[in-house]
């Protein structure tokens, strides 16, 4: 018989016009997760999540984001990295869109390419309330160090099912794994920074004919 697996969270969320921040806590039986976010902070990332080349990483999004990101989790690192990096993508997910509140006056969509050196990559994204993935990269070492690159999907899988957004990323070329990694994740930090950032002629208004996102 599977086991019942019980998860709590508590939620916080400061928005308005000049605040957009959120915290976040996430606790099961195989990680134990806080992420503070500020969507309109200067680039500061304090990460404590026990595997260096996702904190990496993530310092990116943080720095081309424009991000403030504060994230300590505690996992089964003993079993493999997966629970953890998939239970971080998850929360931060869940952070962003509780920072972004109702999304008026948002740009809604963004993208961006970066290179590094022979590495390019695009990632296209919409802040649409509908979560999916198009992940369209191949690595030619199955590991950067001890990181698994099929944790990557993991990471941003999780991200996009809980931030309720639609995300398309595409490794261009490349042919050194940590820089492909490295270009996917600055293009999304990227990204985000354009998609939610508050367009001053989009004062009071949805980015959509819908009327909801």
């Amino acid at each position: 018989m599977n086991s019942v697996i019980q998860v709590s969270y508590s939620f916080f969320r400061s928005y308005t016009m000049s605040k957009r921040t959120a915290e976040i806590k996430r606790e099961t039986k195989e990680t134990q997760i806080t992420v503070s976010l500020d969507l309109d902070g200067a680039g500061q990332a304090n990460l404590a999540i026990g595997i260096p080349f996702l904190e990496h990483m993530l310092d990116q999004v943080a720095r081309h984001g424009m991000f403030d990101i504060v994230i300590n989790a505690k996992g089964d690192l003993e079993i493999d990295a997966h629970h953890t990096v998939e239970d971080v993508g998850i929360t931060l997910g869940q952070a962003f869109a509780s920072a972004l509140g109702d999304k008026t006056g948002i740009r809604r969509y963004g993208y961006a390419y970066v290179p590094l050196d022979e590495a390019l990559s695009r990632v296209v994204l919409d802040c649409s309330g509908r979560p999916g993935i198009e992940y369209n990269a191949k690595y030619p070492r199955a590991r950067i160090g001890d990181f698994d690159v099929d944790l990557l999907f993991e990471f941003f899988q999780g991200f996009v099912n809980h931030g309720m957004v639609t995300l398309h990323i595409d490794n261009i070329r490349g042919r050194n794994a940590h820089h492909i990694a490295e270009t996917i994740f600055k293009a999304f930090g990227r990204a985000l920074r354009m998609a939610v950032e508050i367009d001053p002629r989009m004062q009071g208004i949805l980015p959509s004919t819908k009327g909801a996102l």
